[in-house]
């Protein structure tokens, strides 16, 4: 698409509006931005981007609908942007396209490209494709919402080099022509309904990673996910399947403890699933997906065995902090969802004192308040939905649990709690957006105050 002097907005500024006006500024475009946000209230990184390019127009305070108007060829919007801002909705009405930045560096992008989505477990699968995938030699892209946005990564590709990208159902429903050569939605669970409005526009979204995708191209699934597996007829790509409770028949499943991976002509052994580094049974499906791309990729399984056994794991996603006082502090500060929380629970063998809240999306506790009995302790909750979830523990039966307004008097408090041999997990359920600015800022902030606790008890 020909966007010289094509007027442009941008809807949204943060990390991807930043590397799509970059790449806009290449093609000549006139661009708009548009943000809720006064100038005043911009942090000193995109004050200081806008300053370095005073050709771009920026609107702030609000997003007025008179913005789009015929001279308006296209709009590229945040992904956390709702489809129905009236500014969005009449680009819809009147045949303008809007798009994600995903889309639009899509366009541009040189090398292969192996997409990743699912509820849970997308940075850990993301990290540990794209380091099979260095390690075999490969000049290797990690991008997406890990790493760089796809757009830093254009210009930088050669048609040799991989593109390993995690991508959100945010940034997913705002594509057109967007096709990875390889790709895998790893599983699908509530979240976001409060941005999507239901399930099957949530699962929608996530199938548009394939919706592209031709006969030479290939997609992976998770068997083992009720809502992933039905895709699976969907898709013209070829489609491969993982699962970590039933052989299959192309794909990666484990035999006898062992990480297999099969197609038509072949079955490959890798390692034992008990060698690998990360903890937990859905780091195992992480394993399993990541070692299928690869191996379709063109690795070989003595590579991919080298990584699994070395890969820590990313931080925030069960991350061991320290041991204070006979108890291990773990940051899971990535379980962003009620799903990734049980997931956390389940990993962890010893009695826990769970930190959890935040922000409110919406969220069915019911399976989590039924989760927590006879592994959690005690559990601290915080934020936008404390109160909320400390009623679902309770009618469920769970009463040992506190309700703190700060992460400080969590940490604080949960050590309180906690006696030699337990661990004081992080683990919200919930997104980050009540308190901090995301799950990393979380997850930092965790981990200071964890390092904090021997100078307040000294």
């Amino acid at each position: 698409m020909n966007l010289q002097d094509k007027k442009v907005l941008v809807i949204g500024l943060a990390r991807s509006g930043m590397a799509s006006v970059r790449l806009l500024l290449e093609e000549g475009a006139k661009i708009v931005v548009n943000e809720r946000r006064e100038l005043s209230q911009l942090d000193a990184k995109e004050l200081a981007f806008l300053q370095k390019y005073p050709e771009v127009e920026f609107v702030g305070g609000g997003h007025p609908p008179q913005l789009v108007d015929p001279e308006t060829f296209l709009v590229i919007k945040n992904p956390g942007v709702p489809p129905s801002l009236p500014l969005l909705q009449k680009a819809f009405a009147t045949g303008i396209p809007v798009i994600t930045e995903v889309e639009h560096a899509f366009w541009h992008l040189q090398g292969k490209l192996v997409a990743i989505t699912g509820t849970n477990g997308k940075t850990t699968t993301t990290a540990l494709t794209g380091e099979i995938f260095k390690a075999a030699g490969k000049n290797t892209f990690i991008a997406g919402n890990i790493g760089s946005p796809l757009s830093a990564v254009v210009g930088k590709d050669s048609s040799q080099d991989m593109i390993v990208a995690e991508l959100s159902s945010f940034q997913l429903e705002g594509t057109k022509n967007f096709r990875p050569q390889l790709a895998a939605i790893l599983n699908i669970t509530p979240d976001h309904l409060d941005h999507h409005g239901s399930m099957e526009a949530y699962r929608e979204a996530k199938a548009k990673i394939f919706a592209n995708q031709r006969r030479e191209d290939v997609i992976v699934l998770n068997a083992d996910n009720a809502e992933t597996f039905m895709l699976g007829s969907r898709p013209l790509a070829q489609v491969f399947y993982f699962s970590r409770q039933a052989k299959v028949e192309q794909g990666a499943y484990l035999c006898n403890g062992m990480i297999v991976l099969r197609d038509q002509a072949r079955e490959v052994a890798v390692c034992r699933v008990e060698e690998l580094v990360m903890l937990g049974a859905h780091n195992v499906e992480n394993a399993l997906a990541a070692a299928l791309l690869a191996w379709l990729g063109g690795v070989s399984p003595q590579v991919i065995a080298e990584v699994l056994k070395t890969f820590p794991g990313v931080a925030h996603r069960l991350e061991y902090v320290r041991t204070y006082n006979g108890v291990d502090y773990v940051n899971d500060s990535k379980g962003t969802n009620v799903d990734a929380t049980i997931k956390a629970l389940e990993a962890v063998t010893r009695p826990i004192v769970l930190i959890a809240g935040g922000y409110e999306k919406g969220a069915d506790f019911t399976e989590l308040a039924q989760a927590v009995q006879g592994r959690v302790r005690h559990a601290v909750l915080m934020g936008q939905v404390a109160e909320r979830l400390a009623a679902e523990f309770e009618s469920a039966g769970f009463t040992s649990f506190s309700l703190v307004g700060s992460l400080d008097d969590a940490v604080w408090l949960a050590q309180k709690q906690a006696q030699a041999g337990d661990v004081v997990l992080l683990s919200p359920a919930c997104a980050s957006w009540d308190m901090f600015k995301d799950f990393e800022e979380r997850g930092d902030l965790f981990k200071k105050a964890v390092w904090a606790l021997g100078g307040k008890l000294s």
